[in-house]
């Protein structure tokens, strides 16, 4: 079997999840990147609303080294694998993607909120998401600390993937690795600290997000 190619990025979309406060913003985002990721022959694909349920998602990780979650999502202090996305149909338990045994890991992007944040009582690495999709062979995850804002969530992934898409092999392919994510993170985060500036409420948009990896 051939390595996949690493431009093979999922994209999931949960602009109006059951049961959860609307998130609209996960449209824009999700369209931002597929224009600058999904260019033919990337086999990237999108999943948004009804049709991202969570045994399609676990199907398509598996041949889909990069995923951008654009979701809700929750992390449980007393049982860490518990920990997961709200999908259409439910929630994707760390517990469960890591049944998956999934190969050829490379990034992921966690546009939810607090998917990094820890627990006082217990060491971070015990407890959030990232931690989890580190431990499920994930190389490099990108990952909140608190709440980020909706608005704000399109700007920073479309900073992001475009320095991402300047990293290309000669072949044609965005070359994935820690490095180049976090180089990446650190030049949409610039971009919109220019915006916002360093308020009370700037900081408060940029500041959370973080890289996990190597």
């Amino acid at each position: 079997m051939q390595p996949l190619s690493p431009t093979t990025l999922l994209i999931i979309s949960q602009p109006n999840t059951p049961g959860c406060s609307p998130i609209k913003g996960t449209t824009a985002e999700m369209n931002t990147i597929w224009k600058l990721m999904g260019k033919e022959g990337s086999r990237s694909l999108c999943l948004e609303g009804e049709v991202a349920t969570v045994s399609r998602v676990q199907l398509e990780m598996r041949s889909h080294p990069l995923i951008h979650f654009a979701c809700h999502a929750s992390q449980d202090v007393e049982n860490p694998l518990s920990s997961g996305f709200f999908l259409h149909d439910g929630r994707l338990e760390l517990a469960e993607i890591m049944k998956q045994n999934i190969t050829n890991c490379e990034l992921a992007f966690l546009s939810a909120c607090q998917t990094s944040t820890g627990d006082e009582k217990l060491s971070d690495e015990a407890v959030h998401l990232a931690a989890g999709m580190l431990a499920v062979g994930y190389r490099g995850v990108i990952a909140t600390m608190w709440s980020i804002k909706d608005k704000y969530g399109p700007e920073v992934a479309e900073s992001f993937y475009t320095d991402l898409r300047q990293q290309e092999t000669a072949s044609g392919q965005v070359r994935i690795d820690s490095a180049n994510a976090s180089r990446s993170l650190y030049h949409a985060i610039q971009t919109i600290r220019q915006q916002v500036g360093d308020t009370g409420q700037g900081l408060l948009t940029w500041v959370p997000y973080v890289h996990f990896g190597y």
